[in-house]
């Protein structure tokens, strides 16, 4: 049975590279009316209709090695299929779980992702290793990629990546914990994980800079079960900390939790921070946390693969979306702090006595 050509058989009699064919099929206006040409004259000498070639315009959101009821997830994926659909594109979900350390050669890709003439591009949302990019790139399965989760080895550089800025939200929000006068703060997060490793980066930085030790738990999940171990096992150990700055949401719910167990009460004894303010609102006390914007992170994953379907030869783009500190009911300022303000009115009232006496 003789094999049905492909956009490479066009390439390849045509003389020129796949990436232009797929600009002809997709209309671009940066190929010129020449290649234009050869490649639709090769097309049909082949027997190929290159508009019904590429006629499909569907994007799969692939999450990896994630629940699907992620909270943060999946708000990315609402922003990807909002961004979709008001660009004609069609979203398809589709969750993905495997080994983290399966090697590129004995990755198997979703059947869906072979059907080229059916899925058009792949934006690689939650926990992926660096050999699922890797994988996409040698098979040149168009990609987006949100990089603040990909495990592993990688060069940003080389691929359509976007990133929440959050090294610089760990700063920032340990910065203000000093600011109020906090020196024990421990971080609460598994420094396997790339977004836990991020936030301790900043929350190192912050510590580093105000000549603080820093601190971080040992348990390993990253879960809000982290949280609540964690907390545990140091209130248990004895070892000072007037704060704790978890890092996601999620395990500060766990922090709460277990501090209450200890009749502990935020922020009266210990003082709370979170990140990615997925559960901030709805915590009691209200929990200051690290704002993310994962409707706009997804909006950009999406227009990323859009735009690398329709012009493949396009240099690879990073873009870093900020963060936004939101302070909550969950910081107070530390007893140092509290009792340096008070010494400094104390030391104040004779000198306002005295100009009172002179007036």
């Amino acid at each position: 049975m003789r094999k049905k050509p492909t956009l490479r058989d066009v390439a390849r009699l045509a003389g020129v590279s796949p990436s232009s064919v797929s600009r002809v099929a997709n209309g671009s206006a940066y190929v010129g009316p020449t290649v234009q040409s050869r490649v639709r004259s090769a097309a049909s000498q082949l027997g190929i209709d290159l508009t019904k070639a590429m006629k499909s315009r569907i994007i799969v959101f692939l999450l990896g090695n994630r629940d699907v009821l992620h909270r943060f997830q999946a708000r990315i994926l609402a922003g990807a299929e909002e961004y979709c659909t008001s660009h004609g594109w069609e979203l398809l979900f589709l969750s993905f779980h495997y080994p983290s350390t399966t090697a590129v050669g004995e990755l198997s890709l979703p059947q869906v992702l072979n059907r080229r003439d059916t899925v058009r591009g792949v934006i690689l949302g939650g926990t992926n290793p660096a050999s699922l990019l890797l994988a996409l790139h040698e098979r040149k399965v168009p990609f987006s990629v949100l990089g603040n989760n990909v495990l592993g080895e990688w060069q940003p550089e080389q691929h359509d990546v976007v990133f929440s800025d959050d090294v610089l939200g760990a700063y920032e929000m340990t910065s203000y914990l000093i600011s109020r006068g906090h020196v024990h703060i421990w971080y609460v997060g598994d420094v396997r994980f790339p977004w836990f490793a991020r936030c301790f980066q900043g929350y190192q930085r912050a510590m580093a800079e105000a000549k603080l030790q820093a601190r971080c738990s040992q348990i390993r999940s990253d879960r809000q079960e982290l949280g609540y171990l964690a907390v545990k096992s140091l209130i248990a150990s004895g070892e000072p900390v007037t704060a704790i700055f978890a890092g996601s949401d999620q395990v500060a719910h766990g922090v709460y939790r277990a501090l209450r167990d200890f009749h502990l009460r935020v922020p009266d004894n210990i003082s709370v921070a979170g990140f990615n303010d997925t559960e901030g609102a709805i915590l009691h006390p209200t929990l200051s946390s690290v704002r993310e914007f994962p409707e706009e992170l997804g909006r950009h994953l999406a227009e990323f693969v859009t735009t690398r379907i329709v012009n493949p030869d396009l240099d690879p783009r990073q873009l870093c979306m900020p963060t936004e500190l939101v302070i909550r009911e969950s910081i107070r300022p530390s007893e140092a702090l509290t009792s340096t303000n008070a010494r400094a009115d104390e030391d104040a009232r004779p000198a306002v006595e005295t100009q009172r006496r002179l007036g």
